[in-house]
């Protein structure tokens, strides 16, 4: 193992609190890892898309910056970058960062597989011209509503019913996937990402971005059905892991070196239901989840930890890992400032006298 990798995996070492902010520690290894990364990889780009990122999302300083950084390696290695462009995006995860790829990227890995000459997707709405055909000679027709031979506005097209995509192979054949609304909304639903964020009344992407989100799920149904190189298969992986509500657990040193792989245990059944909580639980160790809880940052972050956690847990191990979370939440708060004690408030040991 090179001088660099060493340096950095040691860097994973220590608890997050002692752990250095991200732009520092993109500063501190920014030498190291120019001389470690492939030379198709512009350090100083991987640099600014990781800064870029990073300040485009306030929630990312709550995590291990060391993810942060491992996620942009990760999808630099994958060809995918970052930030607006849509191909990638960091999404915290509890104390750590995951590397979420979008539809833009799954269709720009297909393509850059060199098997897939074109791959493209829409939205179908109810007042669109719609039609599949299936069997032996399988086609797929929608015309939009137009207006003056363009497509009318999504006002006038009318409510979205379902989503498509289709595939263009170097030869000229076609493949389509096809899902209606109700479909997209029954792995909306499935999705833990979702789950999560309606267990604790957030936004999830599905509320503020429902046709990105319902594109990427009938382009990745497509791309799980294509000849895959293996960029596009990790991506897929990828996002299987975030869809299950696992932790991808990034390591700077692997995504550097091309060590990195996801580990999927065990797929989902027919029905795309979610996995059995007992087996799951097997994948995650009580010392697992206390050490999650032990990391968070933040006690939003503490939130989303715990609250990914105790499904997994039940009994003394439940007990045991609410203990934990109420420790690190003490700790996590800070003491009330002067200020904020008015002088008719008690305060432990103290008894308030009576006025005279």
């Amino acid at each position: 193992m090179s001088q660099t990798l060493r340096n950095l995996q040691k860097s994973r070492q220590g608890t997050p609190t002692n752990v250095v902010s991200f732009p520092a520690m993109l500063e501190q290894f920014k030498g190291e890892v120019a001389r470690a990364l492939p030379r198709h990889l512009s350090p100083d780009r991987i640099v600014r898309v990781a800064l870029t990122a990073f300040r485009l999302n306030p929630k990312l300083a709550d995590v291990d910056p060391r993810s942060v950084f491992a996620a942009v390696i990760q999808s630099s290695q994958l060809g995918l970058e970052v930030g607006l462009m849509g191909e990638a995006h960091l999404v915290p995860f509890g104390s750590q960062c995951q590397l979420i790829p979008g539809y833009q990227g799954l269709m720009k890995l297909a393509r850059n597989s060199g098997l897939v000459q074109d791959i493209y997707g829409h939205e179908v709405r109810i007042n669109d011209r719609f039609d599949i055909v299936l069997g032996l000679n399988r086609s797929l027709t929608h015309e939009p509503l137009k207006q003056n031979g363009f497509p009318a506005a999504d006002e006038e097209r009318g409510a979205i019913v379902g989503f498509y995509a289709v595939a263009v192979f170097k030869d000229g054949t076609r493949t389509f996937n096809a899902l209606s609304k109700e479909q997209v909304e029954q792995v909306r639903d499935q999705s833990r990402g979702y789950q999560m964020a309606r267990k604790l009344r957030k936004e999830s992407p599905w509320d503020t971005h429902f046709v990105p989100m319902g594109l990427k799920t009938v382009i990745r149904r497509l791309c799980n059905l294509l000849p895959k190189s293996p960029e596009l298969a990790m991506a897929l992986a990828m996002d299987e892991l975030n869809e299950r509500g696992e932790t991808q657990n990034l390591g700077i040193a692997e995504a550097i070196d091309g060590s990195w792989a996801p580990v999927l245990d065990e797929p989902p059944d027919d029905a795309g239901q979610a996995s059995d909580p007992a087996r799951v639980a097997t994948r995650k160790p009580l010392t697992d989840l206390l050490a999650s809880i032990g990391q968070a940052l933040s006690i939003e972050a503490l939130d989303e930890v715990y609250a990914q956690a105790e499904d997994f847990v039940a009994g003394e191990d439940l007990e045991q890992l609410l203990r934990a979370y109420r420790s690190r939440k003490a700790a996590l708060t800070p003491p009330p400032s002067p200020s904020q004690l008015s002088p008719s408030s008690p305060i432990r040991g103290v008894v308030n006298s009576p006025s005279v």
